[in-house]
C-alpha cells in the first residue's frame, strides 16, 4: 500500500486481514467500510487503498477504546484536527473519525468510523431521515467478517465524490441488485435532490 504523508504523520495502512483479526475480539457490531468494502462487493482488487476503514456504532465507542488499549488513538475533534483519545475517555456526540496507530510517532495504521444508531436502527449521520434496520446494513464477506452494504458506503461517497469514489461507483454498479439501486436512489434524493449518480442507478 502507498505511504501517504499528512500534517499529523504518515499513513502506512495495516493489511486488512490484520485489522479484521483485531476486531474479532470486539463484543459489539463492527464492519469493514470504505473502499475495501466496495472492492469486496465487486469480488476483485482494482485499485490501491490509502487506508483501512472499520466502522462501529458511536454508542459502542468506549468498548472499542478498551479493545484498542494498547494502541495510540486520536479523534478528529473538532473535524479537521486531531486530539489524543485516552482509554476510558468518552467521546462527545458528533465525533465520527478516529485515527489509530501502534504507538506515538509511528505511522497511522487504520481509521475508525463511528456511525449513529437509534435502537435497532442504523441512522445516516448526515441526514437522520435516512435509516434502516441495523441487521440489514452489513453483509458477510468471504472470510466470514462483516462488511458494510455497498449501497450505504456509496451514500457516504456521494458527497463531493473524488476520482476514487467515481471508480468505486462504476465498478460496483453492475453488482448491485435492483433493491440496492432503489434504496441508494431514494437516499440520494432525500439528501441531495439531484445527483449525477441517480440517472445511472435508474438506467
Amino acid at each position: 500500500m502507498p505511504r501517504i504523508e499528512t500534517p499529523w504523520g504518515p499513513w502506512e495502512p495495516a493489511p486488512l486481514a490484520e485489522v479484521v483479526e483485531l476486531f474479532t475480539g470486539l463484543a459489539a457490531p463492527w464492519w469493514v467500510a470504505g473502499g475495501y468494502a466496495i472492492e469486496l462487493a465487486v469480488g476483485r482488487a482494482y485499485r490501491e487503498h490509502a487506508d483501512v476503514d472499520i466502522s462501529v456504532l458511536h454508542r459502542d465507542h468506549e468498548a472499542v477504546r478498551r479493545l484498542l488499549a494498547g494502541w495510540d488513538c486520536w479523534a478528529a475533534d473538532p473535524p479537521g484536527t486531531l486530539r489524543p483519545w485516552p482509554v476510558d475517555a468518552p467521546l462527545p456526540p458528533g465525533v465520527h473519525d478516529v485515527w489509530v496507530r501502534e504507538g506515538e510517532g509511528g505511522p497511522w495504521r487504520f481509521q475508525l468510523m463511528l456511525d449513529e444508531s437509534d435502537g435497532d436502527q442504523w441512522v445516516y449521520r448526515r441526514d437522520p431521515r435516512i435509516r434502516r434496520p441495523l441487521e440489514s446494513c452489513t453483509i458477510a464477506a468471504d472470510g466470514g467478517f462483516p462488511r458494510i452494504a455497498p449501497e450505504i458506503q456509496l451514500l457516504y461517497k456521494a458527497k463531493d465524490p473524488r476520482p476514487k469514489d467515481e471508480i468505486d461507483f462504476t465498478q460496483v454498479l453492475p453488482h448491485l441488485a435492483e433493491a440496492q439501486k432503489r434504496w441508494l436512489d431514494e437516499a440520494l434524493a432525500t439528501e441531495h435532490g439531484a445527483h449525477p449518480w441517480r440517472d445511472r442507478l435508474r438506467s
